[in-house]
């Protein structure tokens, strides 16, 4: 019973993590609902070792629909990968504590940006090209990884505003590119927990193939309905993390 209920929340994760990002909001609560007694690594590495293959499914799927700018793309998702290790180290060094009370008042920042600007992510117009978009891409990818190995809370929400914001993508861009970096800061995250020996690969086998089940129904819903669609899910997921980082953070 435990495994399905674990596996139940991955295809909900998968769905929304597909989507625009926050997958973590639904499936890291489950995990401790239903392993109470379970080490914490041990649960963020199962979680980890579930939205890889989620993300990489993602990545897949909206490759063979969505254009998306390989030439920036890869090496931003190799910056993601270092990122994340050299984030993963951090938080071994240092305590991310005051990143934990200042994420809530960015997120408000990113919420009531999106909502007062009706028309922001709506029009795919890049404002780069070739090699300044590969740098470009590559900076996101490297402090966003960082930050993914460092804390994580809205990894793939924090790609996916940045491309719109910065790089002009619409939503449905910019979340179809999010999901390679998020796999590449994902590999990272699950390399390290998993030399650690944090991860229940047994739970993870189950959890892996809901979350990739889910992903591949929340990508194809996000390209049939477009940018319109996934700015909605953004809105969404932005907004619970608010309230669920503030709630953590000052409460």
């Amino acid at each position: 019973m435990d495994i399905l209920l674990a596996a139940t929340a991955s295809f909900f994760a998968g769905f929304v993590d597909s989507i625009v990002g926050g997958g973590g909001l639904i499936l890291l609560p489950a995990l401790f609902a239903i392993f109470p007694g379970a080490p914490p690594a041990t649960l963020l590495g199962v979680n980890k070792g579930s939205s890889v293959w989620g993300t990489a499914s993602a990545t897949w799927q909206y490759a063979r629909r969505v254009k998306l700018p390989w030439h920036a793309l890869l090496p931003g998702a190799g910056l993601a990968l270092a990122g994340s290790f050299a984030g993963a180290w951090m938080v071994t060094q240092v305590s991310p504590d005051v990143l934990k009370r200042l994420l809530p008042l960015v997120l408000l920042l990113v919420f009531v940006y999106t909502l007062v600007r009706k028309d922001f992510g709506q029009v795919h117009a890049p404002r780069m090209q070739g090699r300044t978009e590969m740098v470009a891409m590559g900076c996101l990818g490297g402090v966003v990884g960082f930050y993914d190995g460092f804390f994580g809370p809205g990894t793939g929400s924090f790609f996916v505003f940045v491309m719109v914001r910065w790089l002009g993508y619409d939503f449905l861009h910019a979340s179809a590119s999010a999901k390679l970096l998020n796999t590449a800061s994902n590999v990272a995250a699950l390399t390290w927990f998993g030399w650690a020996g944090h991860v229940w690969w047994g739970l993870v086998l189950f959890t892996a193939v809901a979350n990739v089940a889910g992903s591949l129904l929340g990508a194809r819903l996000a390209i049939r309905h477009g940018a319109g669609f996934v700015r909605i899910f953004f809105m969404l997921v932005v907004g619970a993390l608010l309230v669920r980082t503030a709630a953590q953070a000052y409460f």
